[in-house]
């Protein structure tokens, strides 16, 4: 080899040495650059990732009472409706006697139609 081709083969060595060295120093230097940044990242992934299984976990929990609250007012829908058929029955007797009498009332003072209907009523 000679001594030109050992200059270009040094230079060319040295040159790679220093591309090798300065590509190192990019990455150290990145690595200290980006590191802190990734780490509150992860970190805000973390607490992200936390805060929407709790979210769905209550989404799920509110969405089950809900469906709780549904049920008992159709429950109480249902128990007003027969209530209301059996108060309906009840008072049907009171309802006809109460035509009745008003149909044979005859005319007169009203204390004393309301005296004689009671005193009728109740067998006097």
């Amino acid at each position: 080899m000679t001594p030109a081709a050992w200059k270009f083969a040094g230079i060319g060595l040295a040159l790679a040495l220093l591309l090798s060295l300065g590509a190192a120093g990019g990455v150290w230097i990145a690595a200290n650059h980006y590191r802190p940044l990734l780490d509150t990242s992860n970190a805000n992934l973390a607490k992200t990732k936390l805060a929407r299984d709790n979210l769905e976990e209550l989404a799920g929990e509110q969405g089950r009472k809900l469906g709780e609250l549904v049920a008992a007012g159709e429950l109480r829908e249902r128990n007003a409706s027969q209530a209301i058929a059996k108060a309906k029955e009840e008072a049907g007797a009171d309802y006809a006697a109460a035509n009745r009498l008003m149909q044979e009332r005859t005319g007169g003072d009203p204390a004393e139609v309301a005296a004689s209907i009671i005193d009728q009523e109740l067998g006097l």
